[in-house]
């Protein structure tokens, strides 16, 4: 699997298609590659190259081993591109990624076509930093099926648990099993990144083809906040998923793959 060195970490992507275009996708903080392995063969069969990178501290990157900003993940984007000869591509964030996108995009907008924020927020709003302390805390006991119990149920929507309840159950099993020290200590590094985090006073600089996507049900980064950066970003197109959580990509697998794919057509 190939890794690289940059900015003095070990990060890990991968292709995946032989399109003309790529399409880089940036992870939700509890996410990897892996997390995208569906998705990828989708947008691949769409005609694109899809560059999947794990940011330090998450899936099969390296550690960072000291504290960092949010912003570390966007110069090591630069930094990866520049390694990979790659000057133009798509880019798609989802939650802490969308996040990580913004920011590349305000720092680095030479080298995005089109941009895709899905699930995200400029800020973090009180309820969000409440969300996310409580998934701290949740780290901090180190088991994998508490984690799950206990920081799920924001994720999904309530008719996906409905519906899905079983599959639920399995993943929290799978999660006990997988979900290590390391993982929690990653994990919490790459939470406190975010703290800061505040770009709603900048995104109206983006002056790119700009598409959002948000779930109707999402409780995290609800479509509010998703509409004050669709009206912030000139010309940007926004959609909402219903009946979606904040994990559109896994609740509505066909909407978002088409909303995605849909815009980068255009």
């Amino acid at each position: 699997m190939p890794h690289t060195q940059i900015c003095g970490t070990d990060i890990f992507y991968q292709f995946t298609g032989e399109g003309e275009e790529t399409l880089v996708i940036l992870n939700g903080i509890m996410m990897s590659v892996a997390s995208w392995s569906y998705a990828t063969k989708v947008f691949a069969k769409a005609g694109y190259r899809v560059l999947g990178v794990d940011f330090r501290d998450q899936g099969q990157s390296g550690s960072s081993g000291k504290p960092y900003k949010i912003e570390q993940h966007a110069d090591d984007l630069k930094a990866l591109l520049d390694y990979l000869g790659l000057t133009k591509c798509h880019l798609l964030g989802l939650s802490y990624g969308g996040q990580v996108a913004m920011i590349f995009a305000l720092r680095y907008p030479g080298y995005i076509q089109k941009l895709i924020l899905a699930n995200t927020t400029g800020s973090l709003t009180n309820h969000l930093r409440a969300i996310g302390s409580a998934w701290d805390e949740a780290a901090r006991l180190g088991d994998g099926v508490r984690f799950f119990k206990l920081a799920m149920p924001s994720i999904y929507s309530a008719k996906f648990y409905e519906k899905n309840y079983q599959w639920l159950l399995d993943r929290e099993t799978a999660l006990g099993q997988t979900l290590t020290p390391e993982w929690f200590e990653r994990y919490l590094r790459l939470s406190s990144s975010h703290g800061a985090y505040d770009v709603t006073g900048e995104v109206k600089h983006i002056k790119l083809p700009t598409l959002l996507i948000a779930g109707e049900l999402d409780g995290v980064t609800p479509a509010t906040e998703m509409r004050k950066l669709h009206e912030a970003i000139e010309g940007s197109a926004f959609v909402m998923i219903p009946d979606s959580g904040h994990t559109a990509c896994y609740e509505k697998p066909a909407e978002f793959h088409l909303a995605v794919v849909g815009f980068l057509k255009t």
